[in-house]
């Protein structure tokens, strides 16, 4: 069964920047698609961005084009997410899964915070 920890969340103010990163188990990592989600209180968890299994392709939702980019490192079955000129609309619970046109596994980690904040 898949495993995902997510990491690197924290407090920042407006306009900083973060790095998280994703650590993928129980899968052979090269042959998937990775995507990143978002859930901010009380709202349904949306799709950030996603990237394919050589890395050679990704894609944004249109509210962090521009600012946020999704990379990966098959060697060491992580993959990332660069934030950059955050906004308090970026404040949520980030979390990665297997799959470009949706999650492939139903083992969701534990997520990692994001709170952006003056």
């Amino acid at each position: 069964q898949a495993h995902f920890v997510e990491s690197g969340g924290g407090l920042v103010q407006p306009g900083g920047s973060l790095r998280l990163s994703c650590a993928a188990s129980g899968l052979t990592f090269s042959d998937y698609s990775m995507s990143w989600y978002r859930q901010a209180p009380g709202k349904e968890r949306e799709l950030v961005a996603r990237i394919g299994g050589i890395g050679g392709n990704s894609d944004y939702a249109g509210s962090v084009k521009g600012r946020f980019t999704i990379s990966r490192d098959n060697a060491k079955k992580t993959v990332f997410l660069q934030m950059n000129s955050l906004e308090p609309e970026d404040t949520a619970l980030y979390y990665c899964n297997a799959g470009y046109r949706g999650p492939l596994f139903d083992s969701w980690g534990p997520g990692t915070q994001v709170t952006v904040s003056s």
